[in-house]
């Protein structure tokens, strides 16, 4: 848990990097250094992992593509039809899309993760929403939004299933799973660079630094390491622990205004859903992913 928890507080700051430092920028450009960036972080573990079957990269590869790179690019793409605000509010549905798939893939439908997804949607929304005048907003941003949301939630589910499946050390993979994330937006981001000059201050590249290694580098490689750690109940919770975290880093960081009674009964929301998770209502279910495989010390949420 301690894995999810750190990639959620790494994600909490960048919202406010890239609000405040980057904001202008072609995002589709963005999304390629920063993948770009945290591919390069990984490459001496895939060196050192030895020779890797062509199969099994273009496996990890493809994982990539969809959990980074088209997601990325459908996120970055609801920006033409969204204001940023609202974007982050149709995030919130991303714990729906982790349970609905996980009970897909087991053929069975788990009711507490279900209601603890549902009750991390509306405490995300009492958060993001509060103040905002309610959830509205053009069709085609919510649709590309959504699609952004399915394909990182398919990418946590698919992850666990495979790094099981392979064993070894997690780090190894994780260079072609970002090399897969930057050729999807490669063609979007030549795109961006053919249609004007693109001027960076010193500021903007070390931010630009700072996020590709980081939130983007680290942050995805806790988060799906964390994945394989918790059952799927608790995996859809933490998809929505980073919204307080990062409105919190909003007012603390960047002085930003917050609308503090939906702030704290979205709080008390999401920690009855977290409760779910990991109460014994959760210990008698049988919808937590199993741990055979796992070392004993990472058996525990």
């Amino acid at each position: 848990m301690i894995f999810l928890l750190t990639a959620s507080l790494l994600w909490a700051f960048s919202f406010g990097l890239i609000g405040h430092w980057l904001a202008g920028l072609p995002p589709c450009f963005l999304a390629w250094i920063r993948l770009g960036l945290s591919c390069l972080l990984f490459v001496p573990w895939a060196v050192g992992s030895g020779r890797m079957a062509r199969r099994e990269c273009g496996e990890w590869m493809l994982l990539g593509g969809i959990q980074y790179g088209l997601m990325y690019l459908f996120y970055m793409a609801a920006f033409v039809f969204l204001p940023s605000h609202r974007i982050a509010l149709y995030t919130v549905l991303t714990p729906l899309y982790v349970t609905v798939l996980e009970d897909f893939k087991h053929r069975r439908l788990n009711g507490v993760y279900l209601l603890a997804a549902l009750l991390a949607v509306g405490g995300a929304v009492l958060i993001k929403g509060g103040g905002r005048g309610g959830v509205s907003g053009n069709l085609s941003g919510f649709l590309l939004v959504q699609v952004s949301n399915l394909c990182f939630a398919f990418g946590q589910v698919h992850y666990r299933r495979l790094m099981s499946r392979r064993g070894g050390r997690e780090a190894d993979v994780f260079a072609w799973m970002y090399l897969g994330g930057v050729l999807v937006t490669s063609i979007p981001a030549v795109m961006d660079l053919a249609g004007g000059d693109i001027h960076l201050t010193g500021r903007q590249v070390a931010v630009l630094i700072y996020l590709g290694l980081v939130p983007s580098g680290i942050g995805f490689f806790l988060w799906n390491a964390g994945a394989r750690r918790v059952n799927a109940g608790t995996l859809a919770v933490f998809n929505n622990v980073k919204i307080p975290l990062a409105v919190g880093v909003s007012v603390l960081a960047f002085g930003e205004m917050v609308h503090v009674p939906s702030l704290l009964a979205g709080l008390v929301v999401l920690t009855g859903a977290f409760w779910l998770t990991t109460g014994r209502f959760a210990n008698g279910s049988k919808g937590s992913w199993p741990t055979s495989g796992l070392p004993a010390a990472d058996r525990s949420d």
